[in-house]
């Protein structure tokens, strides 16, 4: 199956890793199919956020930066989001509504591994626009 790569966080901290073909932000749920083939139908209702990354291996290494390059402008509408578990992102976004149920941020740290990321505005315990 060839798609996106994602990394699907849920609440509980669970993760499933694979590529999706038909992930739609206004649809309750969509597939990943794990390396294995394995397909694994996710609930959006159950999720923290749906990471779309660069591979699904990531860089342990790498200490992802919630700042902005003080070089290069940020694109888009810079945004705070704090989950429910206390993690931390800030990125941009160009559609934040806090009446839809998600929206997407692309990180401030153009090196992690993310490169966009669904949020769960259900997840959320703060979104602040800077």
């Amino acid at each position: 199956m060839a798609g996106n790569r994602v990394v699907a966080r849920y609440r509980n901290g669970k993760l499933v890793k694979g590529t999706t073909v038909d992930f739609l932000p206004k649809r309750d749920f969509f597939h990943v199919q794990s390396a294995s083939g394995a397909v694994t139908t996710i609930q959006h209702s159950e999720l923290k956020a749906v990471f779309f990354v660069r591979d699904l291996v990531g860089n342990e290494r790498h200490f992802n930066s919630n700042f902005f390059d003080a070089v290069q402008p940020a694109q888009g509408r810079k945004i705070r989001v704090v989950f429910a578990d206390g993690e931390v992102l800030v990125g941009t976004t160009q559609g934040y509504d806090p009446g839809r149920p998600g929206f997407f941020l692309i990180p401030a740290d153009p090196a992690c591994n993310n490169e966009r990321c669904f949020v769960i505005a259900a997840a959320t315990r703060e979104v602040e626009l800077l």
